[in-house]
């Protein structure tokens, strides 16, 4: 018999729904349900009945979550991390490429003035948290002849663990973060963190913007102590009007674009039509949520 599965909120999603039913499950209401698709915030989704094993969740960063999660125990809940990471990957790569060939600089340019640019090729590209978007980021360097260090908490599958990053921000010339948010990574990057860094290194930051000191991250581009920072992420966001960040010429910010909504809604019911088969099956479910990590 196919498992009774709730979407939400109402009305909801019909590719949602399709996704459902193609992956085996029947859609009911929530207080018949013994699982829940989600595409709503945290407040929206009611008390959930007892009879709910599984809550899929439709963000990768589950920091709203993270409460709720931990006060149900008895629930698996999974998120989509892994499920957008080719157009994550993909911003990252442009914004280092922009960052690194002097592209922002060029885009503000009202005259014809080139300079003597660096470029990627040959470069040490250290990439902080290599899971599904750090692995994708990681292929879609292989063309470029760069050198890869790639940071991970456990220093799985030949990556250095994090015990060892504070040998990294001396150590390679551009920085990728893509870490979840959690309380061990809030302002990983600071005031001493850059003031390692070299001259030229460029930092891109697709993940979440609590993992950079903002102030501090102002005052090394302001002193060009840094080769400039590229943001699809910032704190507070949206970043406010007149924010110093704004005015820093060796920054290059995008309004957290790097999962648009055309690709986000086709990798998601890829991801929940997936996840039912397994859930169908008794299979293990992709990227279940781990309370104590916060991920």
């Amino acid at each position: 018999m196919a498992p009774a599965i709730h979407v939400g909120p109402e009305p909801p999603l019909e590719y949602l729904v399709e996704a459902v039913k193609q992956g085996g499950g029947e859609i009911t209401s929530l207080a018949d349900a013994e699982a829940v698709v989600w595409a709503g915030s945290p407040e929206e989704l009611p008390a959930l009945p007892n009879g709910i094993k599984w809550v899929q969740l439709q963000s990768a960063g589950i920091e709203p979550w993270i409460e709720r999660i931990r006060d149900t125990p008895e629930v698996q809940w999974t998120s989509a991390v892994g499920a957008y990471a080719m157009q994550v990957a993909e911003l990252a790569l442009a914004l280092l490429l922009a960052g690194t060939r002097g592209i922002h600089r060029y885009a503000r340019a009202t005259t014809w003035a080139p300079e003597d640019e660096r470029v990627l090729e040959g470069s040490k590209v250290a990439i902080i948290g290599a899971g599904g978007i750090g692995k994708e980021l990681i292929r879609l360097l292989e063309p470029h002849d760069v050198e890869i260090v790639a940071v991970t908490r456990s220093g799985r599958d030949g990556t250095l663990p994090v015990d060892r990053l504070p040998e990294v921000w001396g150590d390679a010339d551009h920085f990728v973060l893509c870490a979840p948010s959690t309380d061990d990574t809030t302002h990983l990057v600071g005031a001493e963190q850059l003031a390692q860094m070299q001259p030229h290194s460029w930092i891109v930051n697709i993940a979440r913007g609590s993992l950079i000191d903002d102030d501090a991250l102002v005052a090394a581009l302001n002193d060009d102590a840094i080769g400039g920072a590229a943001l699809d992420v910032t704190d507070p966001e949206p970043l406010p009007d007149g924010h110093p960040l704004w005015t820093c010429p060796n920054a290059l910010i995008t309004p957290h674009v790097a999962n648009p909504p055309n690709t986000m809604a086709r990798d998601l019911a890829k991801r929940v039509r997936e996840n039912v088969r397994r859930y169908v099956g008794g299979e293990e479910l992709l990227a279940p949520v781990s309370p104590e990590q916060g991920y």
